[in-house]
């Protein structure tokens, strides 16, 4: 158990919680001592039921799935992590992008946030505390125009609702932050290193390199790792951090440059 902060007694849900970051806050949260539900399309087979709701998010009718199933199996919730993220917009930047794919990328990372948050807000501000994390990008300010143009546009108007919502119940006890990652080696991204590596003839670990350099650079020489981003999310949940609330903290390595 980490000695410096806990989680005991807490009620979490965090979406998104099968893999990458996700996995690793429900993991960390657990060890902290947090009843934890999660939430995905499909349960994967070493998660427990008990633990797991299956729900397609980015249909109203999954998010009031999920806030049913917090209120009856945890009694109510006192950490929100919303980790739901993501993007399959095609390449080519915005001619590319019609209304349909516009209305992914939007119903993928901004509005599952907007109606979960409608839904277990009440009971968080009516018990006097509670925390809510929104998983942001680095890409609401550095978009890549041919890839990220509509996933980072969510992004940042999922950082000004934030900014909004903190505004209006951290009086009522709730706090509301922001973790903006940079590039996270997932899964995902690693096999996309070795797809860039097998078209360009070079290895793994130079096809990493060609992410970090299509991201303008990352300072630090590497990614960040799930389990880090899952400490920091840990870390504001926590009661250690009882004054941190409308903020950002970005996770990037040094991507971002200051302005």
């Amino acid at each position: 158990m980490n000695s410096f902060i806990t989680l005991e007694g807490k009620r979490a849900l965090v979406t998104s919680g099968t893999r990458g970051a996700g996995a690793a806050t429900v993991r960390l949260f657990e060890e902290l001592g947090a009843r934890v539900l999660t939430t995905a399309r499909t349960r994967p087979p070493e998660m427990s039921e008990a633990q797991f709701v299956a729900a397609d998010l980015t249909d109203s009718g999954g998010c009031a799935e999920v806030a049913e199933a917090v209120r009856e199996r945890l009694g109510g919730v006192d950490v929100v992590v919303h980790m739901l993220g993501g993007s399959s917009a095609p390449a080519g930047g915005y001619r590319a992008l019609d209304d349909v794919e516009w209305q992914k990328e939007i119903d993928l990372n901004l509005m599952p946030a907007i109606r979960l948050d409608r839904a277990l807000l009440p009971g968080m501000e009516a018990q006097g505390a509670g925390v809510v994390i929104h998983v942001t990008s680095i890409q609401s300010q550095l978009p890549l125009p041919e890839a990220t143009t509509a996933y980072a546009a969510a992004k940042a108007a999922l950082s000004t609702y934030s900014k909004s919502l903190s505004k209006q119940v951290s009086p009522n006890g709730v706090r509301v932050v922001r973790v903006s990652p940079g590039w996270i080696e997932t899964e995902s991204a690693v096999e996309l290193a070795r797809r860039l590596a097998s078209e360009h003839g070079v290895d793994v670990q130079q096809g990493k390199q060609m992410i970090m350099d299509s991201l303008g650079g990352v300072p630090i020489g590497r990614p960040s790792t799930p389990d880090e981003i899952a400490n920091l999310i840990a870390f504001i949940a926590s009661d250690r951090a009882g004054t941190i609330t409308g903020t950002e903290y970005v996770i990037d390595g040094g991507t971002v440059p200051t302005a």
